[in-house]
């Protein structure tokens, strides 16, 4: 703290100033523009003011030129006797990092955000900070982690456009409820609002697609902000919180009270639990059931109860269908599986649905990819919605009963209240949904002479079956067939963008699981659309030591755009070729195989970034190459050249029915 002091009252603030400060920096009748309260600025520099001790009531201020924010002595001794050191803000950003556990930030500098690195270079040996190429990868990798875990996922950028780089990410979180902070950099706060360099309004931004969003203005603030923002994000229905800094607040200096109760009025980060006759009440639709169905979706995953949907499905005979964001939250090959409900889900689950009398709906948002045609959507059905976000009631399907709970402490109570009742076995219910498991099976066409996107997903599967393996996907064509022909059956293994459906995910978000669990094959199942989305990420996996790996299906077009093309326009290609607009391809009059040359060199490309890289095109030798890629060290590229025309079904149309699905 520099400079002098003068009384200073309301009605002669701006002329006091000039006069308060030194000639150098402030003309007298400078202009000065009112922040809040405690804030003025002139448009270069911020001002504090504080009331004086000397007449409490007196309407008169202490005024001080700084260029970090003062600290009353009154403030210093209020402090917790376990906090005694003067701390920058960069300073209180980690500590509040390391006292919520966090040891992984996927981090892009820059200039406002420079001192944040400078002060984190002091705690290599407790966070990892991990550099990768796009701020869109860091977010994703972030993702990962935080996805392959249930703990929060960090990752930070600087202002303006770095700032900006990391909305799809956001966006991403938030409609997959993914547990995330977010720390982006910000103009000082005296030059917010003047469309200065790299100045965006990340908080206005961000304001539909994050779960809570904070602009520190105050470093005193700025302890209890870390603190709530991770609260916020890791309780109740997780999802990304975002914490913008400004440089100035950064730089500043305070005595921090990291014990400082939390601000968050109306929100307690626990969910009601059930009441006893709820739970009764879903026991007795159970029992009086004759063709009951359970829908599990993402809230099973987020909620960690995996063991105790299975023990509960066990018990009822009730038969599980999920929502793509649970392919791993039941055991595919389970008796009483049933598959992804949906637009590319099987038609037995579609059907089970569409015939079932009752719909146990645990921790799913009923989207219009499962929904299809929504009046008809398990239409003769009673449903029951489970789900911690009250939001999520009504919000989209009537329901017969809703309960907001904790999905966890929901299930164990059901199966501690279901101990030695004896349910139906329900035999004639799934003796029809066998049927339909026999009629409708999921396949190919194996006679083919080519490597079918589907065989290769299925010897993946063959392969590292018995492994402690980890799958990502990019989204697309290739995401579907990972989740129709990989059989998940352990939690956590299956990382995909679901809600947003971006494009780029694989590659990043499988960066982030390998930090997070080193112990697992990490398998990205990517198409070429979406792996070039960020390709970049290659160089952050070859320089920070990331062995993941990578299967690539490239069949040189937009794959799922092209489907549609096929499906829905006659063919006609608007732009979904990748490769040369001269090519007949282009305009949609290939061979429906591959074009005459493959466009780029993706092995090449892999190589020139460090990695190991091999390219298959016979079906004989696919499993040898899949067996390369598990067992060279280091990260590697094996790419599987598909046919293009290769369509994924079954396929439901956009507002349709069981009735309408396409089989081929």
């Amino acid at each position: 703290m520099t400079g002098g002091a003068c009384k200073l009252s309301r009605e002669n603030r701006g002329d006091l100033l000039a006069r308060a400060l030194r000639p150098s920096r402030v003309k007298r009748g400078a202009p000065c523009r009112f922040l809040n309260s405690r804030y003025y600025s002139n448009g270069r520099e911020m001002f504090f003011f504080r009331q004086t001790n000397k007449k409490p009531n007196a309407d008169e201020y202490l005024c001080e030129e700084s260029t970090v924010s003062a600290v009353t002595r009154q403030e210093q001794m209020s402090e917790p006797d376990s906090v005694k050191r003067l701390m920058a803000g960069t300073e209180i950003v980690v500590a509040s990092l390391l006292r919520h556990g966090v040891s992984t930030i996927f981090a892009y500098p820059g200039a406002v955000t420079m001192p944040l690195h400078q002060t984190l270079t002091h705690y290599r040996d407790k966070i990892r900070v991990l550099l990768p190429r796009h701020e869109q990868g860091g977010g994703f990798a972030a993702q990962g982690y935080a996805r392959a875990t249930g703990k929060l996922g960090v990752c930070m950028a600087t202002s303006g456009p770095g700032a900006t780089n990391l909305i799809t990410s956001i966006a991403d979180a938030k409609l997959d409820s993914v547990p995330m902070l977010i720390i982006t950099g910000q103009v000082t706060t005296s030059t917010i609002g003047y469309d200065g360099f790299q100045e965006t309004p990340m908080t206005e931004i961000c304001r539909c697609i994050t779960k809570h969003h904070y602009l520190v203005t105050r470093i005193e603030d700025l302890a209890r902000t870390m603190d709530e923002a991770i609260f916020v994000a890791t309780t109740g229905r997780p999802g990304p919180v975002l914490v913008d800094l400004p440089k100035d607040v950064l730089v500043s200096q305070c005595y921090p009270n990291f014990e400082e109760p939390r601000n968050l009025p109306g929100y307690h980060g626990q969910a009601p639990s059930a009441s006893e006759e709820q739970l009764d009440a879903l026991i007795a639709a159970v029992t009086d059931s004759r063709r009951p169905v359970l829908f599990a979706g993402g809230g099973i995953v987020a909620a960690q109860c995996e063991p105790e949907l299975r023990k509960f499905v066990e018990t009822t005979h009730v038969p599980v269908t999920t929502s793509l964001p649970a392919m791993a939250a039941f055991d595919r090959d389970h008796e009483l599986a049933l598959g992804m409900l949906g637009m590319h889900g099987t038609v037995t689950a579609n059907r089970a649905v569409h015939h079932c009398d009752l719909l146990l709906a645990f921790g799913v948002r009923f989207s219009d990819r499962v929904t299809g045609k929504l009046s008809e959507f398990a239409k003769g059905a009673r449903v029951i919605h489970v789900d911690i976000d009250p939001s999520e009631i009504d919000k989209v399907r009537h329901v017969n009963l809703g309960i907001v709970a904790d999905l966890k402490d929901t299930l164990t109570r059901l199966n501690e209240k279901m101990r030695g009742l004896a349910f139906d076995s329900h035999d004639s219910w799934l003796a029809e949904i066998d049927v339909w498991q026999q009629k409708y099976p999921l396949t190919w066409n194996q006679e083919s002479p080519y490597i079918l996107p589907e065989m290769a997903v299925h010897e993946l599967w063959q392969a590292t079956r018995e492994k402690n393996v980890i799958i990502a996907t990019g989204v697309g064509q290739h995401q579907m067939w990972t989740a129709q022909f990989y059989h998940f059956s352990r939690p956590r293994t299956w990382i995909s963008s679901c809600g947003l459906g971006t494009m780029g995910f694989g590659l990043p978000a499988a960066m982030g699981v390998k930090i997070a669990r080193p112990d697992a094959l990490v398998i990205d199942v990517d198409g070429d659309g979406s792996l070039q989305m960020n390709i970049q990420e290659l160089a952050t996996c070859h320089t920070e030591n990331i062995p993941v790996k990578v299967m690539l299906l490239n069949n040189q077009h937009l794959g799922m755009v092209m489907q549609w093309e096929d499906r829905f326009h006659g063919a006609n290609r608007g732009n979904t070729y990748l490769g040369c607009v001269s090519d007949p391809e282009a305009f949609g009059k290939g061979d429906g195989v591959s074009p005459a040359h493959r466009y780029p060199d993706y092995p090449g490309i892999a190589r020139c970034y460090g990695w190991s890289a091999r390219s298959v095109t016979k079906k004989e030798e696919l499993r040898d190459a899949i067996d390369e890629m598990i067992n060279t060290d280091g990260p590697f590229l094996l790419e599987v050249n598909v046919p293009y025309r290769e369509h994924v079904l079954p396929m439901t149309p956009p507002g349709g029915t069981i009735d309408n699905v396409i089989l081929k």
